[in-house]
């Protein structure tokens, strides 16, 4: 039995502002399918699926359109006051929504100003693309805004799925080959590369904590295997010794972290200096090159991680087909298993965690020790794709896995959260990324955007109660 203890004046609004998103955006695909001379049959399937998601989507993640199902007697004094409260209200719910929204609204008009003063500016500012991004950014905005202040659960991805798809459309419509095929499969291999380094960083997050060692293990184990592999040991075996020193790291992280809580920031970033600096040392003995290793990598480790890689016969990169596995994988052990139920519980509360006899310890060293096998698996498929050894290949890491995981909705207070919502942040920082340097931003302005993008994230777990105050 559920209400929907939404007015009939809200729940109307509601309903059909999703039939009008799916209905742009289904109409902006198949504008933008007709420009790329693409066959009219696929334009119209591609339509209608696009059209059919997003409305399921908006129905059951965040309107539902059953006004009332299953009511019993008890129900029907409750459904008696909301009416009566309908009746009596003499407000329309738009200008309920205008006057709760001011901030949000004068945002929007300043924008809509700053638009027009740099179409009246900036010769051939004012063309088609433009102002369709325009619209787009604004039904992003406006979905934002919506879903925060509607939707009860799984809020974040609702938000990150509708910046995903807003920087889609603004992508398609701003920059010159954004849906081509090489840059969707160069924006898929990238998220690949940060997906599997998130996996420990999501893991340890919903823990409590943070790990900061994550970008100095991706670029220990990159320039320690093509050190390897030059000593003419067989690849198989580097392998697995690169993959046993990250696993081996994530344990010290683990067991150092949880004897000194309250340090586990500084504890990790310290033993990332210290792998770094001891593999750098011993890579550069005879070398005249400090921190990069040059050598062969094997043909079948370019496969995996290369843009033009191919998996059984298909032109995609394996390593794509790995995190996917992977993410598969981690989100059914998370939601479906008794170790990710423990491990949410000593996130959300770690006394209650106790008195069920769940071993906080054993748990904090699994996070990082998966946290360190992972790192090093991302700096051994960074060498296949760069094919040669840098130690700090790995630097961008320690801020874009934060960042995705953030971005994602998994909360920095821990116990909230999941790795399926790590995957949207990772999708949104790649598009971004791509977007960004495709307007020919520079690194600094992307730091500076992602900035920006974490911050009203932050301050939105914060206005959140904990999920220790829940229980």
């Amino acid at each position: 039995m559920r209400i929907n203890r939404m007015g009939k004046a809200a729940f109307s609004f509601y309903k059909w502002l999703g039939f009008i998103v799916a209905l742009i955006v289904s109409v902006i695909s198949a504008v933008l399918g007709f420009i790329d001379n693409t066959p009219s049959q696929l334009v119209m399937l591609y339509t209608v699926a696009i059209f059919g998601s997003i409305l399921w989507g908006w129905h059951h993640l965040s309107v539902r359109w059953t006004y009332i199902d299953g009511l019993e007697e008890e129900d029907l004094q409750l459904v008696k006051n909301i009416e009566i409260q309908d009746k009596e209200s003499t407000e329309s719910y738009f200008s309920f929504l205008i006057k709760s929204n001011k901030g949000a609204i004068i945002g929007i008009l300043a924008m809509i100003i700053a638009f027009v003063g740099l179409a009246f500016a900036m010769d051939d500012f004012l063309q088609w693309q433009n102002i369709l991004s325009l619209v787009v950014f604004f039904l992003t905005l406006l979905i934002l805004i919506i879903t925060n202040s509607v939707a009860k659960n799984n809020k974040s991805a609702l938000m990150g799925l509708a910046v995903l798809i807003g920087l889609f459309i603004m992508g398609s419509l701003i920059v010159d080959g954004f849906i081509s095929t090489l840059n969707l499969k160069s924006m898929l291999l990238f998220a690949s590369f940060l997906g599997l380094a998130c996996i420990g960083q999501t893991l340890v997050v919903l823990l409590g904590g943070l790990d900061l060692s994550v970008s100095f293990v991706i670029g220990a184990a990159n320039i320690g295997l093509m050190y390897l592999i030059t000593l003419g040991i067989p690849p198989w075996i580097c392998i697995v010794a690169v993959l046993l020193m990250g696993l081996g790291v994530g344990i010290v992280n683990g067991l150092l972290s949880f004897r000194i809580q309250g340090q586990a920031l500084i504890l990790t970033l310290g033993v990332g200096f210290v792998v770094t600096g001891a593999v750098q040392a011993l890579t550069t003995i005879g070398s005249d090159f400090g921190g990069s290793v040059f050598g062969v990598v094997p043909k079948w480790l370019s496969n995996i991680a290369a843009t033009n890689g191919t998996f059984i016969g298909i032109s995609i990169p394996p390593v794509v087909v790995i995190w996917v596995v992977s993410s598969i994988l981690m989100i059914i052990a998370l939601s479906n298993t008794t170790w990710g139920r423990n491990l949410y519980a000593v996130g959300g509360n770690r006394t209650a965690a106790a008195r069920l006899s769940i071993s906080e310890r054993a748990y904090w060293i699994g996070a990082f020790a998966i946290g360190g096998f992972v790192s090093a698996l991302t700096g051994i498929l960074l060498l296949g794709w760069s094919g040669g050894g840098f130690v700090g290949v790995g630097g961008p890491y320690l801020f874009q896995t934060i960042a995705a995981v953030v971005v994602g909705g998994t909360s920095l207070l821990g116990g909230k959260g999941g790795y399926g919502f790590t995957v949207i942040g990772v999708l949104v920082l790649q598009v971004l990324s791509s977007f960004l340097v495709g307007i020919g931003l520079s690194y600094e302005g992307q730091q500076f955007v992602f900035g920006l993008l974490i911050l009203p994230m932050v301050a939105l777990y914060a206005r959140s109660p904990h999920i220790r105050t829940q229980i």
